[in-house]
This record gives C-alpha cells, structure tokens and sequence, in this order.
C-alpha cells in the first residue's frame, strides 16, 4: 500500500528534498507548532494527518551521522511533540498516533555518533562538551524509548544501515520494520570503545546479557533476517518496499491498536528504563572515550573517513 498523495512534507534543504514532494495544503495552518518546526536544518518531517503519521527523515548534511545540527532537531520535534499534541485535541484534530524514524540518506539509515566530532573534542580534552553531546543523545533515546509520555506508537524504517547510535536509535522504537540488505553493527570496540548511548539496557531487555555483550563487543554485522530472528525486527521487507511496509503494518495495526498499544505499554512498565540509568551509562562512555590514545584515535580516523567516503560516493 503506497504513501496518500495529500501527504504534508516539510524538507529543509532542496538538495535533499523527495522527489514527490507536495506543496503545503491547509493542514500547515491547522497545526501551527508543526508548522513552527518548518526551519529544521538536518531533520525533514512528513505529516500523514489521515492515519496520525509523523515522519522524521533524518539528514544530516555534513557526515552520515549524529551530527550536533540533527540531534538539535530531533531535540526541538520531541520538545513540541507535547504542547503540539494538547494544542491539536483543542482543536478538535485527529491526533497523531505513530511516530516514525526514518532516514533521508541513500542506503544507509545512520553510521553512528559523530566521529570527527569525537576526534576533535578529545584532541583537546573537552570533556564537558562530550558529556553535553553524550547528554543529548540520551534525551532523544529516553523520549523515543517512552514515545515522548504521549499515547504514540514509535516505528523505526530501516532503508539502509544502521551503525553505533544509528542502531541504538533503532532500537529505542517500540517495532523495527527494515529492508532486507540493511545492515547492523556496533563499530565501537574497533577503536576500543563500547556502544554508550543505551545498546546494553535496550538489548539486555530483549535479549540475555551474553548476547548483548556479544553485540556490543565482537563488532560483528548482522543482517535484517538474522535480527528478526532473534526479535529485535519485527518486519523485513524486500528492498525499495519498506515504505510500503511501513503503511501495510499500519493498516494491520489500527485493526487492534487499543490492544497493542496496551502491550506495548505494559512493557515498559515490566521492563522500564529511567533516564538515571541511560546517563549513568553514558557517561561512562564520555570517560572511555576521553581515555582513547592516540592509536585508537587513528583507527577512529580511518572509519570516519570510511563514513565520508560513502556520502561522497552518493553524491
């Protein structure tokens, strides 16, 4: 089942704009703190206001990763998702009911944290400003992991590889749908760090702590099929398809969405994860990495060009 065509779509840069972009219509006005997200400089939102479907296509512009500019925008969506969402029940407007992380980038979903970033701030021993990024990315995984407090389900589209943060970031989201030749890893122990921003919490509540660790630390890639065996994708689809997967388990979903969102739900409160417990985590990684030497760093380098590379060759 394919996308409506009365999508509203917000792109912020044309470069990067899809290629059925449709003009804005009357919903702009109807929702004025969505249209107040219009500037978002690495962050593109689709409204789908017929099924309650929000879009965050992730763009960053300068690497394919969590750059400071995307996680600043995914920061402004989850902070105005609240007062957005009271401002709609006023209104008398139909509410939003999923909240999809996606990707704007050609075959890859995210390739992790900010590599050039990290080198950078650790050459000169910036500590807090590590920790402030740190700090940030567990604000976005804690808001996804818990829907934002709002009655939303949250979807991550995987149409490409999804590396480090781009996979914890996966695995924040109450259901993965991902294409068959997306890939996944955690890089980090290649340059002897760990995964900080929530990998051991969200796979420890999914899988046993053997397999987690496993994960974290061998540095393997694991495919789509090899994930949705052990549960942690719910739906591989084939390659070019998943947006259509993405609306066909919609459809699926609302046949029984009072009781599914009652699962979910329930499993945070079985299984919940506090905000303490992702910094406390975190910021043993902000002490990891501080604590690099120089020949992590210029194998840190080597993946980051890698990263680069890969932008380059789409472009």
């Amino acid at each position: 089942m394919s996308p409506p065509t009365s999508v509203l779509r917000f792109a912020p840069q044309p470069s990067v704009q899809p290629a059925r972009l449709h003009p804005r219509d009357s919903q702009a006005s109807q929702r004025p703190w969505l249209d107040a997200l219009n500037n978002l400089d690495e962050l593109e939102l689709e409204l789908d206001s017929d099924r309650g479907l929000l879009i965050q296509r992730m763009a960053p512009i300068t690497r394919p990763s969590l750059t400071r500019g995307l996680l600043s925008d995914l920061l402004r969506v989850i902070r105005a998702l609240p007062a957005g969402y009271a401002e709609d029940a006023e209104r008398g407007l139909a509410p939003l009911k999923y909240l999809v992380l996606a990707s704007r980038l050609p075959g890859m979903f995210l390739l992790g944290g900010d590599l050039a970033m990290f080198m950078e701030v650790i050459g000169r021993g910036e500590r807090e400003t590590m920790r402030r990024y740190a700090h940030d990315c567990i604000d976005v995984v804690h808001a996804h992991l818990h829907a934002v407090d709002l009655p939303l389900h949250t979807i991550a589209l995987v149409q490409g590889d999804a590396l480090g943060g781009g996979w914890e970031g996966a695995l924040a989201q109450d259901v993965i749908i991902a294409e068959r030749s997306a890939k996944f890893a955690f890089p980090e122990s290649l340059f002897n760090l760990f995964p900080g921003m929530g990998a051991y919490t969200l796979l420890a509540r999914r899988l046993t702590a053997a397999q987690a660790e496993e994960m974290m630390l061998s540095g393997r890639i694991y495919t789509a099929d090899e994930l949705q065996q052990m549960g942690l994708v719910e739906i591989v689809a084939e390659d070019g398809k998943g947006e259509a997967a993405l609306y066909d388990y919609i459809r699926w979903h609302e046949r029984s969405r009072i009781a599914r969102q009652s699962i979910f739900a329930a499993r945070r409160i079985a299984k919940p994860v506090t905000r303490e417990e992702l910094i406390r985590i975190v910021d043993l990684w902000v002490e990891a990495a501080m604590s690099l030497q120089s020949s992590d760093l210029r194998k840190m380098q080597r993946l980051a060009t890698a990263q680069n590379r890969r932008t380059a060759a789409q472009g």
